[in-house]
C-alpha cells in the first residue's frame, strides 16, 4: 500500500503545476452559474498583468502542468479562456476539471511527456485541437479569407539559447526541429490586413469571442499575436493580454488599425469553438 501511495504521489507531480491557492479560488468562482461565453470568461481577466514566460518556472526540471490566473501572455490567456468555457460548457465547474482542460489544450493529445509534448507553435496548437474536437479554423475559400499561409518555422531550433529548456536539455532541440519540420509546407486560408475592415462580409466572416492568430512575416515563425474578437460599432477590436499595455485590454484602436501599426503583421487567422 506504502508503495502505491508514493506512486500515485509521483504520478500526480508530473499532472500538478505550480499555483497558488487564488488560481483555484478565481477559477471555482468564476465559474459559478457562468455561461459558456468566451468573452465572459476573458473579461474576467480584464487588467491581469502581461507577464512573459510564465509556463517557464519548471524549464530546466521536469515538465509540469503550470497554472497561473495572475499573470498572462497572450497564449496563457487564450488557453485559460477556452478551458473555463471547455467547463462551462460541459457543467465541470472544479478547479480540477479546469485544470484538464488547461492539460488538453496545451499538451499533444492531451498528455505530458516533456516539455517537448508541450504545443509551442500555434499552428501546432490548432491542429492538435483540432484533431480533438475542441476547435476548427474558418478555412473558407471565399473573401474574407482571401490569402494563404504557407508556414515555414523553425525559429526554436535556430535559437534555442532563448529557451530555458532547450539550454538545459539540448537533447530537445531535435526532437523540437522534427515538429518543426512537420508543419512546414502546410497552407492556411487567411484575412489579409487589407481586408480586416467594418464589412458586412467581416461581420459575418468573425464572430464574437473567435480567437483571432495574427500572421507574421517574421522570419521561422507563424503567428506573432493571440487574441479575442470583439466587434464594436466602429469596427472589430482585439481583447488580448498586451505586452503595450502591461495588462489584458479590449484594445482602444479597431484591429485594422492596430494591424497597419505592425509591417510585419500580414493578417489574421480566424479560429472557432466547436459547439
Amino acid at each position: 500500500m506504502k508503495r502505491l501511495v508514493v506512486f500515485l504521489l509521483v504520478s500526480l507531480s508530473a499532472f500538478v503545476s505550480q499555483a497558488q491557492d487564488t488560481d483555484s479560488t478565481f477559477v471555482v468562482s468564476t465559474l459559478r452559474n457562468a455561461s459558456a461565453d468566451v468573452l465572459f470568461f476573458a473579461r474576467q481577466f480584464m487588467g491581469v498583468p502581461y507577464v512573459a514566460h510564465t509556463l517557464e518556472v519548471n524549464a530546466t526540471g521536469q515538465e509540469r502542468l503550470v497554472v497561473n490566473t495572475r499573470e498572462l501572455d497572450c497564449t496563457t490567456l487564450v488557453e485559460n479562456v477556452v478551458a473555463l468555457t471547455l467547463c462551462a460548457k460541459n457543467n465541470e465547474r472544479t478547479y480540477d476539471a479546469f485544470k484538464k482542460y488547461l492539460v488538453k489544450l496545451r499538451y499533444r493529445q492531451g498528455a505530458i511527456k516533456g516539455y517537448p509534448s508541450r504545443l509551442h507553435y500555434f499552428t501546432d496548437w490548432i491542429e492538435d485541437n483540432t484533431k480533438m474536437g475542441i476547435v476548427h479554423e474558418i478555412q473558407k475559400s471565399t473573401v474574407p479569407f482571401s490569402a494563404v499561409q504557407t508556414v515555414k518555422v523553425n525559429y526554436m531550433s535556430r535559437h534555442p539559447q532563448s529557451y530555458q529548456a532547450l539550454k538545459a536539455h539540448p537533447e530537445y532541440v531535435d526532437e523540437i526541429a522534427r515538429q518543426e519540420k512537420s508543419l512546414t509546407g502546410r497552407r492556411y486560408r487567411y484575412i489579409p490586413k487589407s481586408m480586416v475592415k467594418n464589412t458586412k462580409v467581416m461581420r459575418k466572416a468573425v464572430h464574437d469571442g473567435d480567437i483571432i492568430a495574427i500572421t507574421c512575416s517574421k522570419p521561422g515563425l507563424d503567428i506573432a499575436h493571440l487574441g479575442f474578437a470583439v466587434w464594436r460599432k466602429d469596427g472589430l477590436h482585439l481583447l488580448n493580454a498586451s505586452q503595450i499595455h502591461k495588462r489584458v485590454v479590449e484594445e482602444p484602436m479597431t484591429l485594422a488599425k492596430y494591424l497597419g501599426k505592425h509591417p510585419s503583421h500580414t493578417g489574421i487567422r480566424i479560429i472557432r469553438l466547436n459547439d
